[in-house]
C-alpha cells in the first residue's frame, strides 16, 4: 500500500505513457508491448503485455489508475478484499494481482492496480440462457456479500444519489434558463417521491453498477472485470438494470433470474417496491456525475450532447415520465390482469 495519500492531490493531466511504463517497471513488470487504452471514463485503464517474475512468455494484463480524489486507499482496498472473497468462493470476478502481498500500488502520486486480462462477449439481456446464468451468479455473489459488511465503502442512499446530486445540478450553468423552472420542478417531485419510497430493509455488499455494459460472457458464465462501484445497498440494485420492456417482459425476466438466484440466496419480494426509486436515483446521479466530471476533457469529448439544449429537454421529459412510473403500483411477480 502507498505510504501516504499523496495521489489524492493529483489529476490525470500528468499521467503520461512514460510514467505508466515506469510505474509498471517499478513493480517488476517488463512491458513488451504498447499501451492500449480501454474504454473507461472514471479511471484510466490500459491493456499491455509484460513479463513477470522471470516468466518465459509475456502475460496479457490490464492496469487501472484510479481517479484522484474519488476513493481513499482504504476504500479501494476494501473493494479488492471483496474481489478476493468472491474469487475464493469461485465466483467469476477478475481480482487484482498481488505484488509483494499488496494489490493497491502507488507511484508518483497515483494509486493503481494490475489485473489479468480476460476477454469475453458483452452479455445479452434478451438471451434467456445468459440471464439464467446471471441470476445464479448474482445469487452466489450476494451470498458472499451478506457474510460481512463494508466499513469504508459508501452506502447507496438518498443523500448520496439524490440530495447531493440535486445540489450539483442546482449550480450547473449548462441547463438552459428557459428550461430551468420546469426541470427543477420535475426534479424536486421525483426526488420527493423516490425518497418516500426508498426504504430498504437490508443492506448487503453489492457490485453496485450491474448493467450490461459492465458484464461479459464466456461459454461458461458471465463475469465482471472489477468492482469499482461496489457499495452497500439492497439486493435489488444488482438486479433491476437487467429488466427491460413493459411490465410483462420485466416480470418474466425477473422470474427467470430469481429462480436461479434463490438457489443460493433468499430474495425478499418487498424489494420489488425499490425498482422505480432505484431507477430514479440512477437517472439523477448520472446527470450529476457528468456535471461533476465536466472539467475533465475526456468527458467533454465523449459526451458533447451533455451541453446541448436538446439533452436537457429530453431529461426534463424523462423526469416527468419517471414520476409517472413512481406513481404506479410496484412491479409484482403476480401477473397483472
Amino acid at each position: 500500500m502507498p505510504a501516504v495519500d499523496i495521489g489524492q492531490r493529483f489529476d490525470f493531466s500528468t499521467l503520461q505513457p512514460d510514467l505508466i511504463l515506469d510505474a509498471l517497471q517499478h513493480y517488476g513488470l517488463d512491458v513488451s508491448s504498447g499501451l492500449l487504452a480501454l474504454n473507461s471514463y472514471e479511471n484510466r485503464v490500459y491493456q499491455f503485455n509484460a513479463y513477470r517474475d522471470a516468466a518465459v512468455r509475456p502475460e496479457k494484463m490490464v492496469v487501472k489508475f484510479y481517479r484522484p480524489q474519488r476513493w481513499t486507499s482504504a476504500q479501494i482496498q476494501e473493494e479488492h478484499q471483496f474481489a478476493f472473497e468472491l474469487a475464493a468462493a469461485e465466483i467469476p470476478v477478475v481480482a487484482p494481482l498481488l505484488f509483494a502481498g499488496e494489490s493497491l500500488l502507488g507511484y508518483q502520486g497515483f494509486y493503481f492496480a494490475v489485473f489479468p486480462s480476460r476477454g469475453g462477449r458483452t452479455l445479452e439481456i434478451d438471451n434467456d440462457d445468459q440471464l439464467v446464468m446471471l441470476g445464479r451468479f448474482l445469487g452466489r455473489m450476494h451470498q458472499v456479500g451478506r457474510k460481512h459488511v463494508f466499513t469504508e465503502r459508501p452506502e447507496l442512499s438518498v443523500q448520496s444519489h439524490l440530495q447531493h446530486s440535486q445540489q450539483v445540478l442546482a449550480e450547473l450553468e449548462l441547463i438552459p434558463g428557459y428550461l430551468r423552472p420546469a426541470f427543477d420542478s420535475a426534479l424536486q417531485q421525483v426526488i420527493a417521491e423516490a425518497t418516500r419510497q426508498y426504504q430498504p430493509k437490508k443492506l448487503i455488499r453489492l457490485h453496485g453498477d450491474c448493467h450490461a455494459g459492465n458484464l461479459f460472457y464466456t461459454g461458461e458464465s458471465p463475469f465482471f472485470v472489477d468492482l469499482d462501484d461496489c457499495r452497500s445497498g439492497p439486493a435489488m440494485q444488482d438486479i433491476w438494470m437487467m429488466l427491460s420492456g413493459d411490465r410483462r417482459q420485466q416480470r418474466e425476466t425477473l422470474e427467470l433470474m430469481l429462480e436461479e438466484y434463490e438457489q443460493y440466496c433468499d430474495f425478499d419480494p418487498a424489494e420489488l417496491k425499490l425498482i422505480e426509486p432505484l431507477r430514479a436515483m440512477r437517472m439523477i446521479h448520472y446527470m450529476a456525475w457528468l456535471a461533476r466530471r465536466w472539467q475533465d476533457q475526456a468527458f467533454v469529448m465523449n459526451f458533447p450532447w451533455f451541453a446541448t439544449d436538446k439533452y436537457w429537454e429530453q431529461q426534463c421529459l424523462a423526469l416527468k415520465e419517471q414520476l409517472a412510473l413512481l406513481q404506479q403500483p410496484p412491479l409484482s411477480l403476480v401477473p397483472d390482469y
